[in-house]
């Protein structure tokens, strides 16, 4: 019998960018672990990186939730009774398992193709000068997340899908109420169902004028998704699209400007911009835990019997700093350390499908942000900067900067 190495998953952070001590821990101790969710199913913790690509790339484990036992006590007799409800909606393809999300995620594949992501870049470094004049008219201080790290990557996935910008509003409040790890059930779902009402507004407007030069028309235009499909896939690239980007820049700031000898070397060495970005990735995974799966059939992984029906949450921030797979201290941020293979946009089937449109917005954004205002530094002490540490996705709610004028 696996010991069981923790009855509630360790949350609280000791430092603004590492991992739950403990369950680095725990990793140390055992790579896969027995962990005991909320409503009691006896599941595992999954912490060591090779097993987690395991998992991850094995069609043998499910993602879609309505198989999941429930990881959030907030949640418990919330949650619809009847498994039926629970499934994902027609094009939540980041939720189901083939043929469904085969199906949907290969109407999507073309319009984010490495060379397609490249012949962006140009475009997304003119939205990053723009960002960054207007930085610069504020006089000498800035947030740099309201100001710069929240606004580029929507600006970009807004344009891209062929969203009014100026209704931003519309997602971004609900955006961030669906990720709060103190909504409720409820409030979490009437947000999801305010952002899911303006996409299918704007699936309706984009039907009555086709032609569009954008990811939502070109959708459209194949006639292949439904309407519902079309939104909720249009949904799922809004959100994916500014979130996960937006923090990544806000938190990757903070975490350079408290690292000058890492910044420095970003300063000095231009071409080092492409690892650095990695490295950023790895050691800072913003995914605050999980994601989960649930075992299709008996699986033996290093001689533990994960049985079918098994929850198994994936620690993917302290999975990047396995010294297995990251020698040399990977609890320090090294941007000369080969950095790739890391599992911060996951693996296998559902690995992040922006991921080459990510990957330009930070190398853009971290190198021109510090091109601008190469003497940017905090505006107020490290411990007074707020952390999403009641986010599900980690960074930093603002980020009070200053510079010379």
């Amino acid at each position: 019998m696996t010991e069981l190495i923790s009855e509630e998953l360790p949350t609280e952070r000791a430092t603004p960018f590492d991992p739950p001590t403990e369950v680095s821990e725990i990793r140390g101790k055992a790579p896969i672990s027995r962990l005991k969710f909320s409503d009691g199913h006896l599941g595992w913790l999954v912490t060591g990186h090779r097993q987690v690509r395991e998992i991850l790339g094995s069609p043998a484990f499910s993602n879609e939730p309505d198989r999941f036992h429930l990881l959030d006590k907030r949640f418990q007799g919330e949650l619809p009774e009847d498994d039926e409800k629970r499934k994902p909606q027609p094009g939540m393809f980041l939720n189901q398992d083939p043929p469904d999300h085969t199906r949907l995620r290969r109407m999507l594949q073309g319009q984010f193709t490495v060379r397609r992501m490249n012949q962006l870049s140009e475009w997304i470094g003119t939205i990053v000068d723009d960002q960054l004049k207007h930085m610069r008219s504020l006089g000498n201080r800035a947030d740099l997340v309201k100001e710069f790290a929240l606004p580029v990557p929507s600006l970009v996935i807004c344009a891209l899908l062929g969203v009014d910008y100026d209704e931003r509003h519309r997602f971004q409040e609900d955006t961030a109420k669906m990720l709060s790890l103190d909504s409720t059930f409820k409030e979490a779902m009437d947000a999801f169902e305010r952002i899911q009402l303006f996409m299918r507004e704007l699936i309706d407007r984009k039907k009555a004028n086709p032609g569009g030069d954008d990811m939502i028309s070109d959708l459209l235009a194949t006639g292949e998704p439904t309407d519902e499909e079309a939104s909720n896939m249009a949904m799922l690239l809004l959100l994916a699209g500014h979130e996960t980007t937006a923090n990544m820049l806000g938190i990757g700031t903070f975490t350079l400007l408290q690292h000058p000898d890492q910044l420095k070397i970003l300063k000095d060495e231009p071409e080092a911009i492409d690892n650095a970005v990695e490295e950023l990735m790895r050691y800072l995974s913003i995914i605050h835990f999980g994601p989960m799966r649930s075992a299709l059939e008996d699986v033996e992984i290093d001689g533990h019997l994960i049985r079918a029906g098994d929850t198994v949450l994936l620690h993917i921030p302290v999975a990047n700093r396995d010294p297995e797979k990251f020698p040399g201290n990977p609890e320090e941020l090294d941007l000369r350390r080969p950095a790739s293979g890391h599992v911060a946009f996951g693996h296998g089937i559902h690995q992040c499908l922006g991921q080459q449109l990510a990957r330009i917005e930070m190398r853009i954004g971290f190198s021109k942000l510090f091109q601008e205002f190469p003497d940017l530094r905090l505006d107020v002490e490290p411990e007074e900067v707020p952390l999403r540490t009641n986010m599900g996705i980690y960074g930093v709610h603002s980020l009070p900067v200053a510079w010379s004028s």
